[in-house]
């Protein structure tokens, strides 16, 4: 993936020379970060108000082309990255860059069903971190499962799962590129995605409850 343009409207907060070199080489490292090639990036406007600085990436788990369009086509999935900084730091923080994440997938009735998955969500969040080896503290979050269902003229499924990650943790220093592929690791995990390169010899409903 190429280092990612920031396009009118998705700048970082200010926009100016006055932001500090270390907030632009950790925006600039993120933009070097390698991710699923199903999995597209792109620059969003961040919030204004949680630090002095912020920039957004969105993420968006696609579907492949396909000229036939199955009945039961894949779950949407998709998340958002905010980095923040506040060159004073932060006491909640416990550092001057606070990364939160957010990641949404539609999942089937059988894994939301599962008690466990909370606690499998969770740990494909901290394995992901820990196993890229940056630093990181004061890592926290929630993660929920939720379930509809679709009465009356409306289109959808009778019925809809989805999986909700929300989490928030300092980084160390300006090497954000990490943070960023770990965070689509998860998003691919939560979409049910093959590792690169490989594809799907079973059903997706059979490939996500097989997950350990």
């Amino acid at each position: 993936m190429t280092p990612l343009d920031i396009r009118d409207g998705a700048a970082p907060t200010g926009g100016t020379p006055r932001e500090p070199a270390s907030f632009r080489a950790a925006v600039d490292a993120m933009g070097t970060a390698t991710v699923h090639p199903r999995i597209e990036l792109a620059p969003i406007r961040p919030p204004q108000r949680l630090a002095p600085f912020s920039y957004a990436l969105g993420a968006e788990v696609t579907h492949p082309e396909s000229a036939i369009v199955p009945i039961d086509s894949e779950g949407d999935a998709f998340g958002r990255l905010i980095l923040l900084h506040d060159p004073e730091g932060d006491e909640a923080w416990h550092g001057v860059f606070r990364l939160v994440a957010y990641i949404q997938a539609d999942i089937d009735a059988a894994l939301a069903a599962d008690p466990l998955l909370p606690e499998v969500a969770w740990s494909w969040l901290v394995d992901s971190l820990e196993s890229r080896g940056e630093p990181f503290t004061a890592l926290g979050g929630t993660v929920t499962a939720t379930s509809s269902v679709r009465y009356g003229d409306i289109a959808g499924p009778p019925r809809a799962h989805q999986l909700e990650l929300r989490a928030s943790w300092t980084a160390m220093n300006t090497e954000m590129r990490r943070h960023v592929e770990a965070f689509c690791e998860v998003l691919a995990f939560a979409a049910g995605l093959p590792p690169a390169g490989i594809t799907h010899l079973r059903p997706e409903s059979y490939t996500r409850t097989d997950r350990p």
